[in-house]
């Protein structure tokens, strides 16, 4: 399949992104915040087939030697076919030697690891909605 990467905000439905995120089990933040954290993100990443959006993922960076993923997300029924990878790819490619770090869903840490990554041992949070995180699994 052909698809098209757009990597700036301009013109981006942001209900689309809301919808991709709420069937990823993202969506715990009002629309708006989801809107502002994307256009506050030194990148952005949106993938489309046709004019349809189907993934979505941003990071935030000191553009310096950090940055940390976000929201990466594809819908369900493109999953399986390379469209993660693909965003983690755009993104840190236009982020190079930087060190990359994230926290994702539980249970895609192996595709996490398929790309090097690591678990790190050291990871600490502290969440203003602490039980929701701690219930999803993000903490202890």
């Amino acid at each position: 399949m052909d698809y098209r990467i757009q990597e700036n905000c301009q013109g981006i439905d942001w209900d689309v992104v809301y919808e991709i995120m709420t069937v990823s089990r993202m969506a715990s933040r009002p629309l708006e915040k989801v809107r502002l954290a994307f256009e506050n993100s030194q990148r952005v990443v949106f993938v489309f087939d046709g004019d349809q959006m189907i993934g979505i993922g941003r990071a935030i960076s000191d553009g310096a030697y950090e940055a940390a993923l976000y929201d990466v997300a594809v819908r369900p029924e493109y999953r399986g076919k390379g469209l993660g990878r693909l965003i983690v790819t755009t993104i840190q490619d236009s982020l190079p030697d930087m060190d990359m770090i994230f926290f994702a869903m539980p249970g895609v840490e192996d595709f996490y690891r398929s790309m090097g990554y690591k678990k790190m041992l050291t990871g600490m949070a502290k969440f203003v909605r602490a039980e929701p995180m701690r219930e999803k699994g993000f903490t202890d």
